[in-house]
């Protein structure tokens, strides 16, 4: 049952202001099908028998700029979603020659002619304040039996504007529905129409479907209807790929496999992209056949591949380099008392410290894409362990506000053991007592240091460098506890 609390009030304000006056006034679209699905819905939508000179009678603290006739309401709401609320005139849209916008937008008189020109039944739906239902197309049926299907005739919904194709297969994935069989055969007919589309916005509904909670089935469903063979051919030359013996699925399976992984932890888009992508190039880079088929080079070839489809998908030049980046380097070898501390260190400068924990997730994706069952083995902990050791100072003379050329300085010192000694001394203090880490108390203290015995400075340097020891095998001790290693 719809509950009125469940709309926000100045949603309700605003339908109540359009009747008080004596207009319709209606919810549409998505908030509706969100609404009658028990979810939230991410905007609100209000349509109305009223043009906008009169909608900005009712609301004069509003704005009008656009050929749609929308206006939009500012409301003084607190929630950022409802501080401008758009309220648009009921319209019927002419003939759309670009594939994506119409040429000619004239106002309609009823709600009815409103909702037929809109894509699916599930969002050709209307309410108003009451709560009374407006569904000329079955829409509540259609989402009572979870199919996505056209509004009137399918090939026209998609010949008027061809990214609904993508809009289609991205619902369907979003809300776990199907797509109805007359409006799938209508999206593979039509697919070849997505090249009139910008590549922004066949990007940004590729994006939504990839931060959906399963993308596989948006994915799977995009190749079965010949639809991603239009804007990612690249990615479906893993379909049917077989592995070597390491592998008990195809590239197509493994590369879905690891994008519902990063899904399933709510990692971010670059992720899940990068997971989508890390073998990318295992088709153009496999040798021979059967159990023993090589993959030399193959997240060479995959970043490349990465690269050019990012690019051309008109994703942002950091994004693109990230991600091709974490398709380059998945494949990092590490095996504990095998790999050493400078080669971590190599591949932390390669790859960015910022960056390592994306690395990392990445290849736990690659680890479960294969059917592994531990996402995290010993191996993967010490690493991630290694990698933080590596990225944090450690305790040394470096963290002290003096040097040792500061010294010779003071002390007219040469270059020996003494500077070293005086060094340690001042670190014994400090770690005593970190306030003493002062510029002016440490250049003072040097000069002291200075003066009393080799015998007594040899002491208190030894006791700072026990100290300094002692300290940094705790706070290793600390992290190695942090990521379950010894």
């Amino acid at each position: 049952m719809i509950r009125p609390l469940n709309i926000p009030k100045e949603i309700r304000a605003a339908l109540t202001i359009l009747e008080n006056a004596g207009f319709e006034g209606f919810l549409v679209g998505g908030c509706v099908r969100d609404i009658l699905l028990g979810r939230s819905p991410a905007d609100w939508d209000i349509t109305t028998n009223a043009g906008p000179t009169k909608i900005q009678e009712f609301f004069p603290n509003s704005f009008y700029e656009n050929k749609f006739g929308t206006v939009s309401v500012v409301t003084g709401s607190e929630d950022p979603k409802l501080r401008a609320i758009e309220i648009t005139p009921y319209r019927i849209e002419g003939k759309y020659s670009d594939k994506r916008h119409p040429d000619e937008i004239r106002f309609a008189k009823t709600i009815e002619e409103d909702l037929g020109r809109r894509d699916f039944t599930a969002n050709a739906i209307a309410m108003n304040s009451s709560l009374e239902i407006i569904d000329p197309f079955g829409g509540q049926k259609d989402l009572e039996n979870k199919i996505i299907k056209a509004v009137g005739n399918a090939e026209e919904r998609f010949e008027e504007d061809a990214l609904r194709i993508m809009r289609a297969v991205r619902f369907s994935a979003e809300l776990g529905f199907s797509v109805e069989e007359k409006t799938g055969k209508a999206l593979e007919k039509k697919a070849g129409l997505l090249k009139f589309i910008a590549s922004e916005r066949i990007r940004d509904e590729f994006s939504k479907i990839i931060m959906s909670q399963k993308p596989s089935i948006a994915l799977e469903e995009l190749r079965k209807l010949k639809i991603l063979a239009i804007f990612l051919p690249e990615l479906e030359e893993g379909y049917g790929i077989g592995q070597n013996k390491h592998h008990i699925y195809t590239v197509w399976e493994h590369n879905l496999n690891a994008l519902d992984h990063s899904a399933k932890e709510k990692w971010p888009l670059v992720v899940r992209m990068s997971a989508l992508f890390h073998d990318v190039g295992k088709p153009r880079a496999k040798r021979g056949e059967g159990p023993n088929s090589t993959f030399y080079g193959h997240e060479i070839i995959g970043a490349k591949m990465t690269e050019k489809i990012l690019a051309r998908l008109k994703y942002p030049g950091e994004f693109v380099e990230k991600s091709t980046k974490l398709v380059r380097y998945h494949l990092f070898y590490y095996n504990v008392d095998e790999v050493s501390e400078s080669s971590v260190r190599r591949l932390i400068k390669q790859v960015g410290p910022e960056d390592m924990e994306d690395l990392i997730r990445v290849r736990i994706c690659d680890r479960i894409g294969s059917g592994v069952p531990k996402a995290e083995p010993y191996k993967l902990r010490h690493f991630r362990f290694l990698v933080e050791k590596l990225q944090r100072d450690p305790i040394s003379a470096k963290m002290l506000k003096i040097d040792g050329n500061k010294i010779k300085e003071l002390t007219n010192l040469p270059q020996g053991i003494k500077v070293g000694l005086i060094l340690n001394a001042l670190m014994d203090e400090v770690l005593d007592n970190p306030e003493k880490n002062d510029k002016e108390y440490l250049e003072k203290r040097a000069k002291e240091l200075n003066e009393i015995s080799e015998k007594e400075l040899k002491k208190l340097a030894e006791a700072g460098k026990n100290k300094k020891i002692g300290l940094e095998e705790e706070e290793v001790s600390k992290i190695k506890k942090k990521h379950y290693v010894k």
